[in-house]
């Protein structure tokens, strides 16, 4: 059995009289420790899926399976429990507390946690170990994005989804920020899911779903995926 088994999952929201299919029948696997880039234009349907894979949103109908339980199945607490335990977050903004720390800001999620990577030790696998006492106005663009994948994995999620991470970055800084996603996949075996526009990250992927109109149109398999130095855009 795959990791995550989205089998014939639709998400319909009501448009007026009528109702709009935001994800329709989409399925696909997705193998434990993949990095996978969800692929498509804005308003394709994939930040509602990044949604429903994390807990945030429920589907109309299908099925969800993440590491062999249906999530569509759960309940408010139950999903309430699976995104706080199971899922780490990363935002195309970064979403940090302005008046707290790295340090600080990493330790909120991970204390919500049994078992957390130390703040510390999070900062410094981001190459930040010489700035946990910055503040956010104190970082670049591309610092604050590395404190908010620190917060992420700090909780030692099983699944780490990404909305646009390079989103708000310059291209250099983005790379750094792809490269250390990549890592976690190759080197600790998380399993990471990246949305985006962007097609020139599509190289790097295990997978990659091209999604369109709220289907998928295509899946596409790489048995040896670029590595970020390689890209450009």
């Amino acid at each position: 059995m795959a990791y995550i088994e989205v089998k014939h999952n639709t998400k319909t929201y009501p448009s007026g009289e009528t109702t709009v299919d935001a994800n329709h029948d989409i399925s696909f696997e997705i193998e434990k420790g993949q990095l996978v880039i969800i692929l498509g234009s804005s308003g394709a349907g994939k930040s509602t899926l990044l949604n429903i894979l994390g807990g945030m949103d429920t589907n109309t109908s299908g099925q969800v399976i993440i590491d062999g339980h249906d999530i569509a199945l759960y309940s408010r607490k139950e999903l309430t429990a699976y995104r706080r335990n199971d899922v780490g977050f990363v935002f195309q903004f970064y979403n940090l507390v302005p008046n707290l720390t790295a340090k600080e800001n990493v330790e909120l999620a991970s204390q919500i946690v049994k078992e957390s990577m130390d703040a510390e030790q999070a900062l410094a696998s981001v190459g930040l170990a010489d700035r946990t006492g910055n503040f956010p106005a104190q970082l670049s663009g591309g610092e604050q994005q590395r404190v908010a994948i620190a917060r992420a994995i700090a909780k030692k999620p099983k699944l780490l989804l990404c909305d646009e991470p390079t989103g708000a970055l310059d291209y250099e800084t983005g790379k750094q920020v792809v490269q250390i996603l990549q890592d976690m996949s190759r080197k600790d075996g998380s399993t990471v899911i990246i949305v985006t526009h962007n097609a020139a990250l599509a190289p790097i992927g295990d997978q990659v779903i091209h999604i369109h109109d709220g289907q998928v149109k295509q899946i596409d398999r790489q048995d040896h995926p670029a590595d970020i130095a390689s890209l450009e855009w």
